[in-house]
């Protein structure tokens, strides 16, 4: 009778183990990154070409953030969240660009499971800061257009102090989110990550289980941190341009566009590709193209952000030529 138990027992078991293979299978403890090549010439060209692109973003962005800070004609509110905005894209291209530029060069290109889960968090933490941080300035230049009397008595110190700050903490308290749903996944191999950094949707691919209530978990995410702020981005400009319609001499209308151009141009080369990558199911991707649109809002934007800022800026170019010593100029 005891034997009849045990072979029932043990035959219950076996189906168990069959129907959830997951549980007889160790998680991974490492990733491989592939990146863009394999071939080692090609991957020397890279390094110079992305080493070349680090360190022009690094500093430029220190440049905006020098500026701002020894300039005291550039205390504004729109100038503090420039501020804040290189320094975000400072921290945002140094999660990734480091760390691939040493794969580029060494025979090894492996990471750690914790160390992919710090990066995940912090490129999703910074992105998401970097989102909310745009519907702030967008905010900023609506106050500035609309109701320019009232701009340094409505954007107080107070209040931009308070909006940086919540912009950081909603970053980094949704992130939590999106980061503990990818990697709580089961994940027994393959372990190689068609990507050059720990991107979330590259990652989740490569777990042992379906994950299609975990891409739904992210569009529902994806709709706060990109179609809201997108659509609050929208909302500012239309009252914008309403604004700047009824601005009488053409000169006017111009200088007033002119403060939004940068702003806009921004927004533009952040969310183009940041939408593509997240608003849409792991079935229809492409790695080759997700590979070069996160490279696009992860290094690009951070190297074209201060170029954008400060070439049409006269203030930024007098403050420049003012630190260097060089005397002020009337542009």
């Amino acid at each position: 009778m005891c034997q009849v138990k045990h072979r029932i027992m043990d035959s219950l078991t076996a189906s168990i183990m069959q129907m959830n293979p997951v549980q007889n299978q160790s998680w991974v403890s490492e990733f491989i990154l592939l990146g863009f090549s394999s071939d080692p010439t090609t991957n020397s060209i890279l390094f110079i070409v992305f080493l070349l692109i680090y360190l022009s973003s690094v500093l430029g962005n220190g440049l905006i953030i020098m500026l701002v800070c020894l300039d005291t004609q550039l205390h504004t509110p729109m100038y503090f969240f420039l501020c804040v905005l290189s320094l975000l894209d400072m921290s945002y291209v140094t999660t990734t660009m480091p760390q691939m530029l040493v794969h580029l060069l060494a025979h090894s290109q492996t990471i750690s499971f914790t160390g992919c889960w710090m990066q995940m968090y912090m490129f999703s933490a910074l992105g998401i800061t970097e989102s909310i941080l745009f519907v702030v300035m967008a905010y900023d230049r609506y106050v500035a257009i609309c109701y320019p009397l009232r701009y340094t008595v409505i954007l107080n110190w107070g209040l931009c102090i308070q909006l940086v700050a919540g912009s950081w903490i909603c970053g980094f308290f949704s992130s939590l989110f999106h980061t503990f749903f990818t990697m709580s996944q089961p994940y027994c191999g393959p372990n190689k990550v068609n990507h050059y950094f720990c991107e979330g949707p590259s990652v989740r691919s490569l777990a042992c289980m379906d994950t299609h209530l975990i891409e739904m978990v992210d569009l529902v995410l994806s709709v706060f941190v990109v179609v809201t702020p997108i659509s609050l981005i929208v909302a500012s400009y239309i009252h914008i341009a309403k604004a700047i319609l009824k601005i009488k001499s053409t000169q006017g209308r111009c200088k007033a566009f002119s403060t939004c151009a940068s702003h806009l141009t921004v927004v533009t080369l952040f969310y183009a590709p940041a939408s593509y990558i997240y608003m849409r199911p792991n079935s229809s991707s492409s790695p080759e193209r997700d590979k070069q649109a996160s490279l696009f809002y992860n290094a690009v934007t951070a190297l074209l952000n201060p170029v954008v800022y400060s070439l049409r800026n006269k203030d930024i170019k007098r403050a420049f030529l003012k630190v260097m010593g060089l005397g002020r100029v009337d542009w």
